[in-house]
């Protein structure tokens, strides 16, 4: 691997990483653990296990399209508004505590995330396959947003 393609990686490391932090600014905290969830929630280590490698497979992706054709406009376009949704979802639902309001930004970010495989995919489908656990554990977590939220309206109703 060339010193420009390093390089390029550690870029992609370095924004996703940058969008990683909103999860360790905006943490669960003790009023999540006062909520009512549904018994099939993940358990708490897995979180940022997850996430983790999830984020690493997010670099990736968007390394190897760069790699593959540079910044395309469009499928770039759609990474960075993914990115940006993301780390919106932790100041939502634990920074202002609305439910609401982050449900709505998961639903919008899997929506996001399945226009961006759909992008990359045919211009390196590798980088499309590998945002594919991506958009699974979105799913997970748009229902456990919306179970949540809904379990506990009045919680949230008075946090905001």
């Amino acid at each position: 691997m060339s010193f420009p393609s390093i390089l390029s990686f550690l870029v992609f490391l370095a924004i996703v990483f940058a969008v990683a932090m909103s999860g360790a600014i905006f943490r669960p905290g003790p009023w999540y653990e006062t909520l009512e969830k549904p018994g099939w929630t993940p358990p708490n280590w897995a979180f940022p296990v997850v996430w983790s490698v999830l984020y690493v497979m997010i670099a990736i992706a968007g390394w190897r399209v760069y790699e593959a054709v540079g910044l395309v406009t469009l499928p770039f376009v759609v990474y960075g508004l993914q990115l940006v949704v993301n780390a919106a979802w932790s100041f939502f639902f634990f920074g202002i505590k609305r439910g609401d309001l982050a449900f709505v930004d998961v639903i919008l970010l899997w929506l996001l995330v399945a226009a961006n495989i759909a992008l990359f995919y045919p211009i390196d489908a590798t980088a499309g396959l590998l945002l594919v656990p991506y958009l699974v554990w979105v799913t997970i977590a748009s229902c456990l947003n919306y179970s949540v939220w809904q379990r506990n309206r009045a919680t949230f109703s008075r946090a905001a």
